[in-house]
């Protein structure tokens, strides 16, 4: 895999302009596909100059990208309820909840990422190795609480669980891994893994 190019030089824009940019971004990659995408067709649609999104994000892939972690109004990072359970719960709930509207994006961008390295690493930068970081740091105060034994097999999986069973849903029964869906996963797969009791309700 290549490696992220350098990051280009970020001028100010006002957060309610970047959130037009990225809005755009997704609308245009819904319409026609991430191949269809320009830069000069966001600018277009934003009415601004081609060269204020490459100096902002320098290419394509890290506009995509961007947008669709700027789009998010919740981070995974942001949970910390003070119990692994809690915690997890409230992960699966937040990741459930844009299944619906994300996953098809996703599906696509997946596709396309397949030949375009530089998309790939984009998507991997910005959304999936933050959800990774997210969860493994739940499951590392969890450790350090006493919640779980550091040496339980099962943790190091938990992020691949809850994040791929998101792709996974859909391939398999041809529908969203929303939220119910996702807690019961929980409560049935990676709770009882870990040797955590369900204590809280569905």
């Amino acid at each position: 895999m290549t490696s992220p190019s350098p990051s280009p030089r970020r001028s100010k824009i006002t957060p309610e302009r970047e959130l037009e940019f990225y809005e755009a971004t997704l609308d245009l990659l819904r319409e026609g596909g991430y191949d269809a995408l320009t830069m000069e067709g966001v600018a277009a649609r934003t009415r601004c100059g081609k060269s204020t999104l490459y100096r902002q994000w320098g290419t394509k892939p890290r506009l995509v990208a961007a947008a669709l972690r700027g789009t998010r109004s919740f981070q995974l990072a942001d949970i910390d309820t003070g119990g692994l359970e809690g915690d997890l719960r409230a992960a699966a709930r937040a990741t459930g909840a844009g299944s619906g509207r994300d996953t098809p994006l996703m599906h696509a961008l997946a596709h396309a990422a397949l030949g375009t390295p530089e998309l790939l690493s984009a998507l991997r930068e910005a959304l999936v190795e933050p959800a990774v970081a997210a969860i493994d740091a739940m499951i590392r105060r969890g450790v350090e609480r006493g919640e779980i034994a550091a040496d339980n097999p099962a943790a190091e999986f938990v992020a691949t669980q809850l994040i791929g069973v998101v792709r996974a849903r859909p391939a398999l029964e041809g529908r969203y891994a929303d939220e119910a869906y996702l807690v019961r996963f929980l409560e049935a797969a990676v709770l009882p893994a870990l040797a955590l009791r369900v204590t809280s309700p569905t």
